[in-house]
């Protein structure tokens, strides 16, 4: 009989079917798996690049994204495990902040509010993202070109292609835009539940040194908080070839919780 649940949480830019094989390799281990989608982004990435660009996605903000979760969270019989990629891994530890997971994984994590670095990578992906001098009412689809630097850098051209076609979707610039508010405030010296950092050492957009960063912030002595960095990883962690060692790193630390 299946007793944990997860509920993995989707980035920014990026459809929730990437979340595909993981939640079957959990399931195949005795996890119960929910993956919802972001609101508006219940469609696959070709049908939401095709309607782009849509009012109603640029419309979504981040607090009403955690507020998304949290409702679907406050469904459930006990706390989930959470389990967030990027814009998820932010979710996630806001979502924690909340009491709202019994554990959470951040992979590659968006940091939150006032935590910061300065490579020239990340300003290089994020610029146009942001999109501070655009309209807010026109969400943002990065083209091949920004998704093979961002996202799928050093991975063979074709397999960039595809993961594009496959999983690329457009996104909210308001969403980006909050994080640098308090909307992404995290209370770091407040008691938690236990908190997995995952990084990957060739991430352009979310660096590794940025990860570790967020969470040395973390200051609760007696909550468990820690971090793991994998060489080779670029932001499309879920979907490289090596996807199943992260997996089972976080399996292992799940076991141990328990």
């Amino acid at each position: 009989m299946k007793t944990n649940k997860v509920i993995f949480i989707t980035g920014a830019f990026i459809t929730n079917n990437v979340w595909k094989e993981w939640q079957a390799y959990f399931e195949q281990n005795d996890f119960d798996t929910l993956v919802p989608s972001w609101p508006y982004k219940d469609a696959p990435a070709e049908v939401l690049r095709n309607r782009h660009p849509e009012t109603s996605i640029a419309s979504v903000r981040l607090q009403q994204l955690v507020d998304h979760y949290a409702s679907i969270i406050k469904t459930l019989p006990e706390k989930p495990i959470l389990i967030g990629h990027s814009m998820g891994g932010l979710i996630a530890q806001l979502l924690l902040q909340r009491n709202l997971g019994k554990a959470a994984v951040a992979i590659h994590s968006v940091p939150p509010q006032g935590v910061i670095t300065f490579k020239l990578s990340f300003f290089r992906s994020t610029f146009k993202p942001l999109g501070f001098f655009t309209s807010a009412k026109k969400p943002h689809l990065m083209s091949f070109a920004e998704w093979q630097y961002a996202i799928t850098n050093g991975m063979p051209l074709d397999e960039q292609k595809k993961s594009y076609y496959e999983f690329a979707s457009p996104e909210s610039k308001m969403v980006l835009r909050d994080t640098l508010t308090s909307d992404a405030k995290i209370d770091f010296s407040e008691p938690h539940a236990p908190l997995l950092f995952i990084a990957g050492s060739t991430d352009h957009i979310m660096p590794a040194s940025l990860n570790y960063s967020n969470f040395k912030k973390y200051s609760h002595k007696k909550s468990v908080t820690e971090f793991k960095e994998f060489s080779g990883r670029n932001h499309f962690v879920l979907g490289l070839p090596t996807w199943k060692e992260e997996a089972n790193y976080i399996l292992d630390w799940l076991k141990k919780l328990s």
